[in-house]
């Protein structure tokens, strides 16, 4: 079907408070909340993308590789990057056939010496799935009743939480403001530990968005993770269609300064961004909040920095077979060059991340309170001949400072600590809420 653009974290301290397995991490993401870090999201579009096929030997092999370390070389077999009969190996291809060799082994003595006959079937679907899992959050494998459904997206009710996976678990990346998640105190860095029972573990970030979702009126029940408590909190959400958060607008200091809190960035609400930019005119400050706030259409976030930067790369995306593209800012879509900052935090999400980092990256203006998610990627779906399909992540944007914000997430330039994941309902402007009030600073030249 095609390109689809989405999604970044978690800390394992609570893991062990709960009794859950501890995940392994690779890497030290950059962020740091409290002492669970956690993701959420809401159902995202998905666009039409090319179909590659498959052949049934192929997807064999991809097994057998998908029960070793090197997942990525099942999914080079999915997509016939090197072919498998007739084929002379070289460097790392021949280093595949003897690693594929091994986990034939290991197949064999699975099937041959496991306590009871396995189900070749679901250890086939376990395995691929944990092969897809393993690359990215963003990255699945849907079994064709998983894929039905996905296509169909059933019903138009969820319950608010923009939703993530990482290390693991699902997390929360943000709750939207007067959902079901937010009526029942769920909030951002949350693990939601199982969903209807099934643990997140298992569920790839897809199946977890689609069992989110539902019809109004439905049920759901998740399992939540929260500080200091020894065991997960077992919640009821009854799901409902819930309208986009508005664009806050407000007026700060005697009126020379220009609040805007977007909540969602989708095209709508950029153009009513830009009506708000042009209203004020060219000599107000502006305090762009994107705290909690998430967009699954990037090319928004980079239409948004246009706003503020008149020339200049905003962002570049490639991937190892994905043509490079290079987002030039358009001097025609350039509205304001006052002075501008932008409010951030761990909730930020998807294409907001775009625009923060084109802001800070060619310093047009400070970036205000703490590192973003870490979502900026673009998905292919690849059907396979048995009604199956893969969710593949395949191009990554960066930075005008080149740094891939998948992987690294926007640091601010002025860092604000964040309260207490017990106190983080919905900050109100101007009421105790110390990164704003570090941005008002910041733009009247008081930054001590």
């Amino acid at each position: 079907m095609g390109p689809r653009e989405v999604g970044r974290s978690l800390i394992p301290f609570q893991f062990r408070r709960v009794g859950l397995p501890e995940p392994k991490i690779a890497f030290h993401h950059p962020l740091r909340y409290h002492c669970v870090y956690v993701v959420a999201a809401a159902s995202f579009p998905v666009l039409a993308a090319p179909v590659v096929f498959v052949s049934k030997f192929v997807k064999r092999l991809v097994f057998v590789v998908s029960l070793g370390i090197f997942s990525a070389l099942g999914v080079g077999l999915i997509l016939g990057q090197f072919g498998v009969i007739g084929v002379h190996a070289s460097g790392e291809q021949d280093g595949a056939y003897k690693q594929m060799r091994v986990y034939a082994e290991v197949l064999q003595k699975i099937q041959n010496d496991y306590v009871t006959q396995p189900s070749l079937g679901d250890v086939t679907n376990g395995a691929l799935h944990g092969l897809l899992d393993s690359l990215d959050s963003d990255s699945s494998y849907l079994t064709p009743a998983e894929f039905k459904i996905y296509q169909e997206h059933p019903g138009d009710a969820t319950v608010g939480i923009v939703v993530s996976k990482r290390y693991g678990y699902g997390t929360a990346v943000s709750v939207l403001p007067g959902s079901p998640a937010a009526q029942q105190h769920i909030v951002d860095g949350d693990i939601i530990e199982a969903i209807n029972g099934r643990t997140t573990r298992t569920i790839s970030l897809a199946v977890m968005r689609i069992m989110l979702d539902g019809d109004p009126g439905s049920t759901v029940e998740v399992s939540i993770v929260r500080p200091n408590k020894p065991d997960p909190d077992k919640i009821t959400l009854t799901r409902e269609v819930i309208a986009p958060p508005p664009l806050t607008v407000q007026q700060f200091d005697k009126g020379t300064v220009l609040y805007l809190k977007p909540g969602e960035l989708t095209a709508d609400r950029v153009d009513q961004i830009a009506q708000q930019i042009k209203t004020a005119g060219q000599g107000k400050k502006i305090v762009l909040d994107l705290r909690d706030c998430f967009g699954y259409d990037l090319q928004q976030g980079i239409r948004l920095a246009n706003f503020f930067i008149k020339q200049g790369t905003l962002a570049t995306l490639s991937g190892q077979k994905y043509p490079t593209q290079t987002f030039t800012a358009d001097p025609g879509k350039f509205l304001t060059d006052a002075p501008v900052a932008v409010l951030t935090n761990n909730g930020t999400f998807g294409a907001p991340e775009l625009t923060a980092a084109a802001i800070e990256g060619l310093h047009r203006g400070e970036v205000v309170g703490a590192p973003t998610f870490g979502e900026a990627s673009v998905q292919k779906t690849i059907d396979l001949p048995d009604g199956a399909a893969i969710l593949l992540t395949v191009a990554k944007y960066q930075g005008p400072d080149g740094k891939i914000i998948q992987d690294n997430a926007v640091s601010p330039t002025v860092a604000v600590a964040q309260p207490n994941l017990e106190d983080q309902f919905q900050p109100t402007p101007n009421q105790g809420d110390q990164t704003l009030q570090k941005a008002l600073d910041v733009l009247q030249g008081n930054n001590s």
